[in-house]
């Protein structure tokens, strides 16, 4: 895509899909208005949207890891989670739950739980449209049925997930939280929510908490943005502001003309490699300050 301006209109097109309308129909058609034919407007939305053929960065049987899915009932309710960690022992590992956008547990949520564990730790991803049935493959049905599930049910199975990833031989006894877009937003409500509980939380380009709710975070934070993305920066902005009036621990970063999602790799449009590898290079430096044993 060669024209700037064109491009940044239609990511705003796109994301107001993916956040507030979720109608394809009215994408397909405010798409075509800016790209001037359906063929064009079809290929601004594969640039932009999450493909699944570019998801696999570590592959899932990487030698160096131990990988699986659990299914259980956490919190009263069916949960699935994928697994990941180094093979090789010698170290207590601290345990960091990665938190999923609101496609649910994909492919490249997989694959970034198996990037957290080659950097160090036990990664756990749990599947939090689970209660529910499980995330489909349909990326527009999965968008549509975290907009409808119970926020109350989702922070709960978190809350309990973390709790129980404190337990077992080999870990630290410390938990900590990574997540994008809807996952970032829930590491801030799940900040809240836990208080002490918890050791470290980092959020991607989340939409953030009421200021209010500053008050009752216990985990030092990292918090992601985008340059670009106004959507999230007006419940960022004060949201930082109050974790710092408040005395909390929290580093925060924009990245300056970037995209929301620009740590997502399978979007061919909005990933942005230097900045991807410069937040991920101080979100895992900032894990372990807060997780290693």
């Amino acid at each position: 895509m060669t024209d700037p301006s064109l491009r940044d209109r239609a990511v705003r097109v796109y994301d107001a899909f993916t956040h507030d309308h979720r109608d394809r129909r009215t994408l397909l058609r405010e798409m075509t208005a800016l790209a001037g034919s359906v063929a064009l407007a079809e290929g601004l939305i594969a640039a932009i949207g999450a493909s699944p053929a570019r998801a696999s960065i570590t592959a899932p049987g990487d030698a160096r890891l131990l990988t699986q899915t659990v299914s259980s009932t956490v919190a009263g309710k069916p949960a699935t989670v994928y697994l990941a960690r180094p093979k090789a022992g010698g170290r207590k590992l601290g345990t960091v739950m990665v938190i999923h956008e609101n496609r649910g547990l994909n492919d490249h949520i997989r694959d970034v739980a198996r990037r957290v564990a080659l950097a160090g730790f036990r990664a756990v991803a749990p599947d939090f449209l689970a209660p529910w049935g499980g995330t489909p493959a349909d990326e527009d049905k999965a968008r549509d049925m975290i907009a409808k599930a119970d926020y109350d049910v989702i922070v709960a199975q978190g809350l309990a997930i973390l709790a129980d990833a404190k337990r077992g031989a080999g870990t630290s006894g410390k938990v900590g939280m990574v997540g994008f877009c809807w996952g970032g937003a829930l590491v801030d409500r799940l900040a809240v929510a836990a208080g002490a509980a918890i050791d470290a939380g980092v959020a991607y380009y989340g939409p953030a908490p009421a200021p209010e709710q500053a008050v009752k975070v216990g985990a030092p934070l990292m918090l992601h943005y985008a340059g670009k993305d106004a959507r999230v920066a007006q419940t960022g902005e004060p949201w930082v502001a109050a974790l710092k009036a408040a005395g909390k621990k929290v580093e925060a970063f924009t990245y300056p003309g970037v995209d929301h999602a620009f740590n997502n790799d399978t979007s061919a449009e909005r990933y942005d490699k230097p900045a991807a590898e410069l937040a991920w290079g101080r979100t895992i430096a900032f894990l372990h300050k807060y997780l290693d044993g």
